[in-house]
């Protein structure tokens, strides 16, 4: 099962292109709380009972809106890929970069994202993004698929020499609307472990990132176990898992996004996070 919020309603998505929706009933909520709270087998099967005949309305004619209105917590693992950390010339790691990007920081696809007037090497970062269903510390491995409810697309935007000030991310990865998330969470049920999904980034129509979830050195369901080490998850907490090779901070001579420019962000499975970019102000 597919869902997009929009209009203070969850719709359920059909067909394989995600092209059509059905407003499903109030017990669904105005975000992805409501199906969250039902269960991703209980709401899965709701939302196809509902959708069985009931009329459908366009995608193109909703204005997405964040899957979660105020995620308690979003964690966002860095260096998870080899080829990423090789282009960005740091050591290989032992153990996963973990940071932390606040809500404000957050934008849902379709919207503009945000450059800021003091940097312009603001950059791409097509990643997937875990949302979690159930509540839970110390997880173990085997057991992560019981906590996840489903995944979204995240573009993880950074501004680049913010980041790299010092060896705390946080400055380059919080800036006000620079990181978009959407339109689209795909339950679980669909996608598993999410193990070997084509994932990407286009820039104007021009191809940035090409990669694969299967080259994730921390799979989704280690990424669950980290994190609930130390925090304990909540439904509707949202986990980035990462970014693969291509970011415009690596190439030569360098690519950043600026005013007047789309990206896309692509994840098979799931669909295409779409933002346009404007300058602060």
């Amino acid at each position: 099962m597919k869902y997009l919020v929009s209009g203070g309603a969850v719709w359920g998505v059909s067909g394989a292109e995600a092209a059509n929706l059905t407003a499903l009933d109030p017990a669904f909520g105005a975000d992805m709380t409501g199906p969250i709270a039902l269960g991703r087998l209980e709401a899965a099967r709701r939302a196809a009972a509902l959708m069985a005949g009931a009329p459908r309305v366009p995608l193109a004619s909703l204005t997405p809106e964040m899957p979660v209105a105020r995620p308690g917590k979003v964690l966002c693992l860095g260096h998870n890929y080899v080829d990423h950390v090789k282009e960005g010339g740091y050591d290989m790691p032992t153990h996963p970069a973990i940071f932390v990007r606040i809500s404000t920081s957050l934008a849902p696809a379709g919207a503009p994202l945000v450059r800021p007037h003091v940097s312009e090497r603001f950059d791409y970062e097509a990643e997937l993004m875990i949302v979690i269903g159930e509540r839970g510390r110390g997880i173990a491995r085997e057991k992560a698929l019981d906590h996840i409810f489903g995944y979204t697309i995240f573009n993880d935007g950074t501004l680049r020499d913010y980041q790299k000030r010092s060896h705390q991310w946080t400055p380059g990865k919080n800036f006000d609307r620079t990181g978009a998330v959407g339109p689209v969470v795909t339950d679980a049920g669909e996608l598993g472990l999410a193990g070997a999904l084509k994932i990407g980034s286009r820039l104007n129509g021009a191809t940035m990132q090409d990669g694969t979830t299967a080259d994730m050195m921390w799979k989704v369901d280690e990424i669950v176990s980290l994190m609930s080490e130390f925090a304990t998850l909540e439904p509707g907490d949202l986990i980035a898992t990462g970014t693969p090779p291509g970011v415009g901070n690596a190439r030569t001579p360098p690519v950043y996004m600026k005013p007047g420019d789309v990206i896309e962000c692509e994840i098979e499975g799931i669909g295409v996070c779409r933002n346009p970019v404007v300058q602060e102000g």
